[in-house]
């Protein structure tokens, strides 16, 4: 709040709590006095006497508010710091391998003397699409490079991997997480990378390299796939805004230009897209069916329980999901791939949508300029 305003709303406040004061005053001293009538000196005595009260209670009433509305901001603002990412503490062993732990920072140290994170413990997860953590690397600020890797558990409530090839420079850690009870975290942080020459990338594992994202064109639809295919944006008319729910709608095209009859299931999904603001201030990990982790979907069908009301509910969950997300019908999946997101704020972003054809994870990369 602007410092103006504050000190108007305080002015106003002493206002009404003084003239609520004189105003107690007047009515016990002239309430019931004929005109032209002077106030006896017993009346001004009471009339003093119930200033002094009404200016101890109205001075109790805003005591008391006060201290509601301290215990409500830190109660907001305990909220707001729970749902903060967790800092990600990054450190490069042996010169390739990259150990994640939750930061410092998010640390609590208990009576006993043990120390235990505040967010999420690492060897507590639960797994999601098949691994236990799907970490994000981002080449920055220009976020002309992204890997999409799967660092294991380690020692000590660590997560490691080895990385692939990276060029040196400075890198964002994105890693996504689900704890226990199917809340999904993402441990952020920062790290600078010397040249590393590593293993080749395998399973689920991929990568992009491209054009900073400076020089790409505002709303970019098309994007190129190493195999001369496409992967191409259908952009509905009119400009992006912010606090709006949106379908992204993405097709893709074989080298020829035709609907691509190649897809296949990436990690159960028929996709994953990476919605980034260039301040990287946002970042989101989506899939058909939102934002939701498909582990959270699992713990709440199994909770359920068996029956025909438990059958009823499943199938009830299920129907939302957009065609794109049937993986049950044989052969390859519809050449077109749909995600749900509503940017949070204005700002240019990155969105990196991933899909798998032929046994390949090809990765389109697309910017939007959003008001």
């Amino acid at each position: 709040m602007q410092k103006s305003l504050v000190a108007l709303l305080l002015a106003l406040m002493l206002l009404l709590a003084i003239g609520a004061v004189f105003m107690v005053g007047a009515i016990v001293r002239e309430g019931n006095l004929e005109g032209g009538e002077v106030p006896s000196d017993a009346r001004n005595r009471r009339a003093r006497r119930a200033m002094v009260v009404t200016a101890v209670l109205v001075a109790s009433i805003l005591f008391l508010g006060k201290a509601w509305w301290g215990s409500n901001a830190k109660d907001f603002q305990r909220s707001v710091d729970f749902f903060k990412p967790p800092a990600a503490a990054l450190k490069l062993v042996d010169g390739h391998r990259l150990e994640i732990r939750v930061g410092s920072e998010n640390i609590r140290v208990g009576r006993n003397g043990l120390r235990s994170p505040t967010y999420v413990r690492l060897s507590d997860l639960i797994p999601d699409h098949g691994h236990l953590m799907h970490m994000f690397l981002l080449r920055v600020p220009q976020l002309d490079a992204m890997w999409h890797l799967h660092p294991v558990p380690a020692p000590d409530e660590a997560f490691a991997l080895d990385l692939p090839d990276i060029p040196a420079g400075r890198y964002q850690v994105f890693a996504d997480v689900v704890d226990p009870r199917g809340y999904p975290w993402t441990l952020v942080g920062s790290l600078d990378l010397p040249q590393i020459s590593g293993k080749p990338l395998a399973g689920d594992d991929s990568m992009w390299s491209g054009a900073p994202l400076e020089v790409m064109a505002a709303d970019s639809t098309n994007s190129a796939l190493p195999d001369g295919g496409h992967i191409v944006w259908q952009l509905p008319p009119g400009t992006l805004k912010a606090g709006v729910p949106l379908e992204f709608t993405f097709a893709v095209r074989d080298k020829d230009g035709r609907p691509a009859q190649d897809l296949e299931p990436y990690m159960g999904m028929a996709g994953h897209a990476e919605f980034v603001r260039s301040d990287l201030g946002s970042f989101a990990h989506v899939h058909p069916a939102g934002s939701v982790s498909m582990a959270a979907l699992d713990l709440a069908q199994a909770g359920l329980g068996g029956g025909e009301y438990a059958a009823q509910e499943t199938a009830s969950m299920r129907m939302p999901m957009p065609t794109s997300m049937s993986m049950s019908e044989p052969g390859p999946l519809p050449p077109e791939v749909r995600f749900p997101y509503g940017f949070p704020r204005a700002g240019k972003y990155r969105i990196f949508v991933q899909v798998k054809r032929k046994g390949r994870v090809e990765t389109g990369v697309f910017d939007a300029h959003v008001e």
